[in-house]
């Protein structure tokens, strides 16, 4: 199925591009997603930890993905 991927932060940098289509496994959820989107993109294994929102929400790792979800990938966010 298809997803869009949206990227915030350091993680447009590390991905190269700020939104992409993935096609990932039917029944896949949102743990499933990360250790796939770590697969594919190693230099993500730098973040200690980054957040999963599905179609604007957070989501949790047992969230199960459906067809043409957005999904964003938001970093750390730190400031002064």
């Amino acid at each position: 199925m298809k997803i869009q991927v949206l990227f915030f932060g350091i993680t447009t940098d590390l991905v190269g591009s700020s939104t992409l289509e993935l096609n990932i496994v039917d029944v896949a959820t949102v743990a499933d997603f990360k250790k796939s989107l770590k697969e594919k993109y190693h230099q993500l294994e730098n973040l200690n930890s980054y957040a999963i929102a599905v179609n604007e929400s957070y989501a949790a790792d047992n969230l199960l993905l459906k067809e043409s979800d957005v999904v964003a990938v938001i970093p750390p966010v730190s400031g002064g």
